[in-house]
């Protein structure tokens, strides 16, 4: 093999591990960093979410402070994503066992409102639906989520501190298992 081949297969191989590296170690990294005040990293940063003025499915501008003191589950979705859409049975399913026990699921489409709209309606989705179109991206991004993708969910405590942040979908027992200590205590 001729030595400019060898090295061209050499760093192809080199930027898929690292490729690799970065696709199943990210959302780990992501998933486990926590806040631990609310003016610290995305702590601090969850006070732009709850202070941004979104849509909702009537065209009227919500605020998150209307659910302060609640347990937040702020789920950033869409309508072509298929993850996303798998996700919603699970996050009516939490709403439905955990509301009574002070928690709020809040669906941030990054969508057209037209869209989110009939989809919403479709599905019969139980829990508020806010709609941030184009600029959830710089929301999430605040959030902590450079990439950009979706699913990505961000859990705040009823002192507004984000004691989790998910980039993907959540599955079956997951979100249960975060969810439960959370509204205990």
């Amino acid at each position: 093999m001729n030595p400019g081949r060898r090295d061209t297969l050499i760093l192809g191989a080199a930027g898929l591990a690292a490729a690799a590296a970065g696709f199943l170690l990210g959302p780990a990294v992501l998933e486990s960093t926590r806040g631990s005040s609310p003016g610290e990293g995305a702590a601090g940063a969850f006070g732009a979410l709850r202070d941004a003025s979104l849509l909702d499915l009537d065209g009227k501008p919500r605020r998150l402070t209307q659910w302060l003191n609640r347990i937040l589950v702020c789920n950033f979705w869409a309508t072509w994503c298929a993850p996303c859409r798998e996700e919603i049975p699970l996050l009516m399913a939490a709403r439905t066992k955990f509301s009574a026990s002070g928690l709020e699921i809040l669906g941030i489409a990054i969508d057209n409102v037209a869209k989110v709209r009939e989809y919403s309606t479709s599905l019969s989705i139980s829990y508020p639906i806010l709609v941030a179109q184009a600029d959830g991206l710089e929301l999430m991004r605040k959030l902590g989520n450079s990439a950009g993708g979706l699913p990505f969910t961000v859990i705040a405590n009823g002192r507004g501190e984000v004691v989790r942040r998910k980039l993907g979908a959540f599955h079956q027992g997951d979100l249960d298992a975060i969810l439960g200590p959370l509204t205990q205590g």
